[in-house]
């Protein structure tokens, strides 16, 4: 007598790599472009090291803030100058960036998003990756993921860092109060890196990932409740944030360099 039917007799063998019919390979195609783009003009600008400060409007450009080297250009080192000059190959970002990478390289959102474009482990839902070992994040460099939550304290600082730079570029052109486009750049990119930060995931479990009873901390559990509803919108503020760093980045530029003016709205 036969089997029936409905009986298991294992997993089927299938030889293509996905019966996915959609186009299912755009999304992470479109993640490593963007990424890349980002890296590159990262990479240039670090490396140009010019045009990031606008002295008349106390413009400070992201990427060099804060511009902690002795090569720094008179005014732009708000808090002092403790590191020395070190040549074209030590720009001043250097000191600063690999914190600020490491919070993103490691936070949760970005390793699906260039674990899926950049090794293809796996390129996206129900696609067989090429890698025929899988290690987790046990090896070196990635068992670095889990420093993750000591970057989301340094990133707390740089978003502090970010925002007293905002406050200082409401400065008018007689010394008193002005807003010009930059100013609201500025704040508009400041607010989207808070946003980012305070979504990640370690900020949730820190604000109530150890309650047992939260009708014991309603203070708690009110900012874990916030601090949730950001998290549920972490991929977008990873990359508006991403997108309003290079942006603002690339204006205090090309008002330095003096490739375009900075429209004042008053003062």
């Amino acid at each position: 007598m036969s089997a029936p039917a409905s009986a298991a007799t294992g997993r089927p063998r299938i030889g293509a790599r996905t019966l996915r019919d959609d186009r299912w390979w755009l999304p992470p195609l479109a993640t490593f472009l963007g990424l890349m783009a980002f890296v590159v003009y990262g990479l240039i600008r670090t490396f140009m090291n010019a045009w990031y400060w606008v002295p008349e409007h106390n413009y400070l450009a992201p990427f060099f803030s804060p511009c902690l080297s002795a090569a720094c250009v008179p005014g732009a080192s708000h808090f002092g100058q403790p590191f020395p000059d070190l040549g074209w190959l030590v720009p001043p970002p250097i000191f600063v960036l690999p914190f600020v990478l490491g919070f993103r390289l490691t936070c949760y959102y970005y390793r699906k998003a260039y674990y899926r474009s950049f090794w293809a482990s796996p390129p996206a839902c129900a696609v067989s990756e090429p890698h025929s070992r899988y290690t987790g994040e046990t090896r070196f460099p990635l068992i670095l993921q889990n420093a993750h939550r000591y970057f989301f304290y340094v990133a707390m600082l740089v978003a502090a860092v970010l925002t007293y730079d905002t406050v200082i570029a409401f400065k008018g052109t007689d010394g008193g109060v002005g807003i010009g486009l930059g100013t609201l750049l500025m704040v508009v990119n400041v607010s989207l890196l808070w946003a980012y930060t305070l979504s990640c995931h370690s900020c949730r479990h820190l604000i109530g990932g150890r309650l047992t009873h939260f009708s014991r901390h309603p203070v708690r559990y009110w900012l874990w409740t916030k601090i949730s509803w950001l998290n549920g919108r972490h991929m977008l503020l990873a990359w508006s944030s991403l997108v309003s760093v290079a942006l603002v980045d690339l204006y205090v530029m090309l008002v330095a360099s003096g490739a375009i003016a900075d429209p004042r709205l008053f003062n």
